[in-house]
């Protein structure tokens, strides 16, 4: 008695395996670096780190970590980075007395944060004894409208434009002279929230960490 010998249209195949391939990317887990803006600045908007974890993981975000007290957060999540930007701006105000006129969140993937620091101009931030270095991240406005704001004063402040980002270098030994502060009045800086440089690359490296402790689970 011969065998039977049932064919799957390839059609049919095709669309089971698109059907799997879609079951796997949606399941799949996306890291993130949460940058809060107006956190713990001035004495105002106190938020514990602790107790923002903790509302991050009721928010269902797994693997929350925090660095220092200026609002970095480092998570992964199944939902997009809109969603996640969404999630935590909706959920801050309701749980803290916060001033939501100036609290705002910026989620960005491993490859946009890497990017900025990649995309560094040539020797900035490579001489923290002689320049303060920070790096403005912009939150829904474009690179180009956000330097307009910016009047560095000569022999004192440095300004590059990034895409995702704007750079900003002060000479330390004449840092009060510099202009940096002049953006703070301004409409579109509050587009705006500010890491220094340190940070910025310690906050790469942790997201790093988490990547490879997931690829090893």
């Amino acid at each position: 008695m011969g065998k039977l010998c049932i064919q799957i249209p390839h059609y049919t195949l095709k669309k089971r395996l698109n059907v799997l391939t879609l079951f796997r990317y949606n399941n799949s887990m996306n890291s993130y670096v949460v940058l809060l803006r107006g956190i713990n600045v001035g004495g105002k908007n106190k938020l514990p780190m602790a107790e923002l974890t903790s509302l991050l993981e009721e928010l269902q975000f797994k693997n929350v970590k925090t660095f220092i007290q200026s609002g970095n957060v480092l998570l992964q999540s199944k939902l997009d980075a809109k969603a996640v930007t969404e999630k935590i701006e909706t959920a801050l105000p309701k749980k803290f007395k916060l001033d939501s006129s100036i609290i705002k969140v910026l989620v960005l993937t491993y490859k946009q944060l890497k990017s900025v620091i990649e995309n560094k101009p040539k020797g900035f931030g490579d001489h923290p004894d002689m320049y303060h270095s920070d790096v403005i991240f912009l939150m829904d406005i474009k690179s180009g409208d956000a330097i307009r704001v910016f009047n560095p004063r000569e022999g004192v402040d440095k300004v590059w434009e990034g895409d995702l980002a704007i750079y900003s270098q002060r000479l330390s030994a004449k840092r009060t002279k510099s202009r940096l502060s002049k953006i703070v009045g301004t409409p579109v800086y509050k587009s705006m929230t500010i890491r220094n440089w340190n940070t910025t690359t310690k906050l790469l490296a942790l997201l790093e960490e988490l990547l490879k402790q997931e690829k090893l689970s």
